[in-house]
């Protein structure tokens, strides 16, 4: 049985843990946290809810992920909170608290992985295993100053990982550098030894710059000019319509595609046990879960159409050896107990997933890079490639930002 131990300053362990890898890789060395909605075997999962804790035995088995990087030769340290069902991107829990944000404490750490980037942030671990629907891996690595990965759709095995939205959601990485992302990544990928594809071009997606704040937007500029000077390749910009050769906003992704797919499928998972069960349920979930009983499913499959053809138009514009690069999230972390009013909710929301829903609509894999600083607090600069295209992702953006 694992060790376990509850002391913990940073708020972001559910338990400690101290399993011994399975063998030695080329993780030796290096400690990992798992998100709370990824099968430990002999330690109940909470899907960030104590009631559906208890209403589940524990799993007889690792999720297939751990076990991964567990044979790879790393060390897992501890179980880590997750947002109440994985459904938020702040990360501020009702049940288990606010995890510490490690390079801005007096702000949120973002959601839904949380804990993940909270215990990375603090030095508990070199990197986490979490999961991105709408942006949970990607937020909290900008909010949080850290480099992480949502891969390709599907790229991970999600087997032993706690259902949410199986069209959307993936398993991914939160990491304290790049060569560990590189590393942890590349064995949960299963890479090859295949060339690389060469870096061939930068396209800079204007819509996304001008829905951050504008001390963001100054920050993407100076990035970009040092990409350029770094790589010889000069940043094109472009706004979503010209990408994808259709009139159409970079909103549509959220507000038109991912968001009915998420409510859907939400439905069909984790509202059926809701509805059933009626479990107590924290005030900020209970409010975002309104959305989801008042939901026309039918009237959304034109919607769900809509996620299709937004994959190819935008995977058809992303010729080899391209990247697309645009703020991880529009604005720095929020401080603490501030996302209390419907228009502050809105605001980080809407702005946040119209960023976010681009890679997740078209099953993209981004890397969010912690190159940028406003007001002494992180912001991440996201870097995109065409789906299954992981490796030649990582590195090109070794190439751009390591």
């Amino acid at each position: 049985m694992p060790q376990t131990s509850l002391a913990d300053p940073s708020g972001s362990l559910v338990e400690r843990l101290d399993l011994a890898p399975h063998a030695s890789g080329p993780l030796d060395g290096l400690t990992f946290t798992v998100k709370d909605n990824i099968d430990l075997a002999g330690l109940k999962t909470s899907y960030g809810s104590p009631a559906w804790r208890d209403a589940h035995a524990a799993p007889v088995h690792n999720a297939l992920c751990v076990d991964q990087v567990l044979a790879a030769g790393a060390r897992c340290v501890g179980k880590v909170v997750a947002d109440e069902f994985t459904y938020s991107l702040d990360g501020e829990s009702h049940f288990f608290g606010t995890p510490r944000n490690g390079n801005a404490p007096e702000r949120i750490p973002g959601g839904s992985s949380s804990g993940s980037a909270s215990s990375v942030s603090n030095g508990l671990a070199d990197f986490s295993l979490g999961t991105d629907s709408g942006g949970s891996i990607r937020v909290p690595a900008s909010l949080c100053g850290l480099w992480g990965l949502r891969p390709s759709l599907h790229r991970v095995s999600e087997a032993g990982v706690l259902p949410f939205m199986p069209s959307v959601s993936t398993v991914g990485v939160v990491a304290n550098s790049l060569a560990t992302l590189d590393s942890a990544a590349r064995v949960l990928l299963r890479s090859g030894k295949a060339k690389p594809q060469k870096l061939e071009r930068i396209i800079v997606l204007t819509d996304a710059v001008e829905i951050a704040d504008a001390a963001v937007q100054q920050q993407v500029k100076a990035a970009l000019k040092a990409i350029a000077a770094k790589t010889g390749i000069a940043p094109e910009p472009m706004r979503f319509a010209e990408l994808i050769g259709a009139v159409a906003p970079l909103s549509d992704c959220n507000l038109k595609a991912l968001r009915d797919l998420q409510t859907a499928e939400f439905q069909s998972t984790v509202a059926n046990w809701i509805e059933t069960e009626k479990p107590e349920l924290g005030f900020t979930f209970s409010m975002a879960y309104g959305n989801v009983t008042a939901f026309d499913r039918i009237a959304a499959l034109e919607s769900i159409k809509h996620c299709e053809w937004l994959f190819q138009a935008i995977n058809a514009a992303l010729t080899p050896g391209t990247v697309v690069c645009f703020p991880t999230t529009p604005v720095i972390a929020p401080l603490k107990g501030s996302l209390t009013t419907m228009e502050a909710v809105i605001d980080f929301y809407d702005r946040t997933m119209t960023l976010t829903a681009f890679s997740g609509v078209a099953r993209l894999p981004e890397i969010s890079a912690p190159i940028m600083t406003v007001d002494d607090c992180p912001v991440g600069l996201s870097f995109a490639g065409a789906h299954y295209q992981d490796e030649f992702l990582l590195d090109a953006v070794r190439q751009m930002a390591g």
